[in-house]
């Protein structure tokens, strides 16, 4: 009895998942989101797209697992939204310099920051990043305008990350979180809910 050769696509093993992330990461670095599909990468990584979605669920999900975060963004603004837009400025700044302030979240996030600032970062930071994972969240709490709104809150929020951690500008690496809180949750309050020109 001659013993059956398989054919088509493998089945999971345990090196199959860092091969479908490689697979993605490098899809998402020279694609971007939009040009970034399941089966593109399935494809690449030989193994069934089915089996992507069974690892990684959406394509969301894979682009948030390729991108290493540390903690679910989406998930953390979750109370923020539920609460409504009132006060939402702050509670978002306190959320996220809680995260950021964690020394056992900082290094992790400080490395997704400076891979997504280099060259083929930045297409996933723009293209991604921002529109399918916080835009969708953000979007819940503004009145109107989302197209103008959701970048102004994500320019602050870069750049209070690129103060307060990446370049770690004294002022702001040492000021309390309550301060930072204080000092600009009512921009991002003006940006998601007050008048915008």
């Amino acid at each position: 009895m001659t013993a059956r050769t398989s054919r088509g696509r493998r089945p999971g093993a345990p090196d199959t998942r860092a091969e479908v992330l490689a697979a993605a990461r490098t899809s998402f670095a020279e694609k971007g989101f939009r040009g970034t599909t399941i089966r593109a990468v399935a494809s690449a990584a030989a193994v069934d797209p089915a089996l992507v979605h069974h690892y990684f669920g959406t394509k969301d999900d894979l682009f948030l697992a390729a991108l290493q975060m540390p903690v679910d963004p989406r998930e953390l603004l979750a109370p923020v939204v539920a609460q409504g837009p009132d006060g939402a400025g702050e509670r978002l700044l306190r959320i996220f310099l809680s995260v950021w302030d964690d020394p056992d979240t900082q290094v992790q996030l400080l490395a997704v920051v400076r891979s997504t600032l280099d060259a083929d970062g930045t297409t996933l930071l723009k293209d991604g990043f921002i529109p399918v994972v916080v835009g969708p969240v953000l979007t819940q709490l503004v009145k109107d305008r989302p197209e103008v709104r959701i970048p102004l809150v994500a320019s602050q929020v870069v750049g209070l990350i690129v103060a307060r951690y990446v370049i770690a500008f004294p002022a702001m690496a040492q000021m309390p979180a309550e301060d930072v809180v204080a000092r600009m949750g009512p921009v991002l309050q003006h940006y998601l809910t007050g008048d915008v020109p």
